[in-house]
């Protein structure tokens, strides 16, 4: 009786970065969205508290003596938003495709929800300890957005990267 011995060939795909990025773009719009209707809705804050957190973190505290609205403060926070939701969207996409967790869209879902629960989890209770200000949004709502980011991020990861083919 002979062995054999099959060697099966695992296609090694690599992500595809700008559908990403775009995914990324997309996904930090949604979450931008949800965190100022929370924010004003369901936390009673004005409109641009939580713009004025997030642009802190490249203009400094200084940011964080007003909610008022600013151009400035706006812009770095578009900004300082966009590009964290890109750069985690690359990141998720470098671990979806290597482990092939886009062969469907429940896996996909699935990835982008524990994805964006460890987003959550390192932003809130690991960066708070260089950006203190963000410890006040700790909470369910909070968590629930960036799990819902990383939903969209890694479905329309998924969708996009099926088109661009």
């Amino acid at each position: 009786m002979e062995l054999h011995m099959h060697s099966h060939r695992w296609e090694q795909r690599m992500p595809d970065w700008t559908v990403a990025a775009v995914s990324g773009f997309a996904a930090g719009a949604v979450l931008m969205v949800l965190e100022l209707l929370w924010a004003t809705i369901i936390m009673g804050d004005s409109p641009w508290a939580t713009s004025h957190m997030v642009a802190a973190i490249v203009m400094g505290r200084d940011v964080l003596q007003s909610t008022d609205f600013s151009v400035s403060v706006v812009v770095a926070a578009l900004v300082t938003h966009y590009v964290l939701g890109i750069v985690l969207t690359l990141i998720l996409a470098a671990i979806i495709v290597p482990f092939h967790l886009d062969s469907s869209i429940g896996m996909v879902m699935l990835t982008g929800a524990v994805f964006g629960l460890a987003v959550y989890l390192f932003n809130f209770f690991g960066m708070v300890h260089f950006f203190s200000w963000f410890a006040e949004m700790r909470g369910f709502t909070t968590m629930l957005a960036h799990i819902i980011f990383g939903i969209v991020a890694a479905a329309m990861y998924w969708k996009l990267e099926q088109t661009h083919k």
